[in-house]
């Protein structure tokens, strides 16, 4: 019995040589990526990496909050780690750049160009969002989530989802600003737990607070019992992640 040649089957596209070769070697681009990531991020912590909506202007009331909040961090000795863009993530960015500890930028290189804000004393550029979204759960102490968008959502499932599967050690996760949550938070508890997607242990992952200094409090609180430095088993949990 004779088998079909699937790569000259009608529906496949054929291989071109040249982009091979040009996606071969992409990897050596992310390698380097990865190499200096780890090498810049493993020296800064304890680290809380801030996520929030880039289209918040400095007037907002959110934009206010994240640097008041990015402040007491890095005065208690958290470095702190943003996107390095604009909106909430300069806002943490500019908090931490008036703090004590430093400030951090991932940037993103994107098809409109992300500009990095100039509050950064580490700033870092990928061109790969997986790449980038490892730097910031690899070495981050806590995960603090201002109100933002898809990109937004996308880094706390990324952080609840790894947690949930014990992919990466617990931390603390907080969601800042009830008011903006509650509807998400409802929509888990009413879809996803009635319907037996998650338990309910998984909506104690995170915590809903809406002033700073108890967003600093509830992070020290999370290590009260225990070193904030990750233990041998999380290591080894961190160096698979």
């Amino acid at each position: 019995m004779t088998h079909p040649d699937k790569t000259a089957h009608p529906g496949m596209t054929p291989i071109n040589d040249t982009m091979l070769t040009h996606e071969s070697w992409k990897i050596f681009q992310i390698m380097a990526e990865f190499v200096e990531g780890f090498e810049r991020m493993a020296r800064v912590r304890p680290s809380v990496s801030i996520f929030g909506s880039a289209r918040i202007k400095p007037e907002h009331k959110y934009y206010q909050l994240t640097e008041a909040i990015a402040k007491k961090l890095s005065d208690a000795g958290f470095s702190v780690v943003s996107g390095g863009g604009p909106g909430i993530m300069e806002a943490a960015n500019k908090g931490a750049f008036a703090g004590k500890a430093p400030s951090i930028g991932l940037n993103i290189q994107l098809p409109h160009e992300q500009v990095g804000n100039p509050y950064q004393d580490i700033s870092l550029s990928f061109r790969h969002f997986f790449s980038r979204k490892v730097m910031f759960v690899k070495y981050a102490a806590a995960y603090v989530v201002m109100p933002g968008g898809f990109g937004t959502l996308d880094e706390l499932a990324e952080i609840l989802t790894l947690v949930q599967t014990g992919k990466t050690r617990r931390i603390p996760i907080i969601l800042v600003c009830a008011h903006y949550w509650q509807g998400l938070v409802g929509w888990l508890k009413d879809s996803l737990l009635n319907e037996g997607m998650i338990d309910a242990a998984d909506l104690d992952l995170f915590k809903i607070l809406d002033e700073p200094k108890e967003v600093v409090e509830a992070i020290f609180t999370h290590y009260e019992h225990r070193g904030i430095e990750p233990t041998e088993e999380e290591k080894q949990i961190l160096l698979d992640l």
